[in-house]
């Protein structure tokens, strides 16, 4: 019997591993042909499932040469109009706190307050985002964010003011990925 509970636990969650893999692998085919068109990097993109919980690894950097992810970790969203932990509130209003969906191109890298001391402007490129830059919306890393998933547990993770805001390792990550592109790179936050 405890095999076979085992054995459904596996089954359960490779279910659900290939139901992320589905979503993720048809975001990044929408995000590379997106890129082609723009003349962005075609090399690699960062795609942000917000409909997970944010004690689970939901920021993605997805290598379009491989059609694999090649590094995965936890990301906050903003704190504004009661969001939660389960449930962001989204808003492109200045002054709102809140995540903004959309596609973005990554700017200028700059020194930051938090983590590694490194942020990416970000430039909304929709109209559910474009006041991004405006917002002082940037991608960042903090202390506070754990480098391994903390869900189920309610921890509080430390919510942003509307920043996609990583662990500092995984952010190390994406500023040598970001310092050697000579391209624009997408970053695509989505539910």
């Amino acid at each position: 019997m405890k095999w076979l509970l085992s054995y459904i636990l596996v089954l359960f969650l490779n279910v659900g591993y290939c139901q992320l893999s589905d979503k993720i692998n048809q975001k990044a085919k929408e995000a590379k042909a997106f890129c082609k068109k723009h003349k962005m990097n075609i090399n690699f993109c960062f795609l942000m499932d917000v409909s997970a919980h944010s004690g689970k690894n939901r920021f993605y950097i997805y290598n379009f040469k491989t059609n694999t992810i090649s590094h995965s970790g936890l990301v906050c969203h903003g704190v504004g109009k009661n969001s939660t932990q389960q449930k962001p509130v989204y808003s492109n209003v200045v002054g709102s706190n809140c995540t903004s969906l959309g596609k973005y191109k990554i700017g200028k890298r700059s020194y930051s307050n938090w983590g590694i001391n490194i942020h990416y402007k970000m430039h909304g490129l929709e109209s559910s985002n474009s006041n991004a830059f405006k917002r002082h919306v940037v991608l960042h890393s903090h202390n506070y964010v754990s480098e391994t998933e903390i869900y189920p547990l309610h921890l509080t993770m430390g919510w942003s003011q509307g920043c996609p805001v990583v662990a500092n390792n995984l952010m190390k990550e994406i500023d040598k990925l970001l310092k050697a592109s000579s391209k624009p790179t997408l970053i695509w936050i989505f539910e």
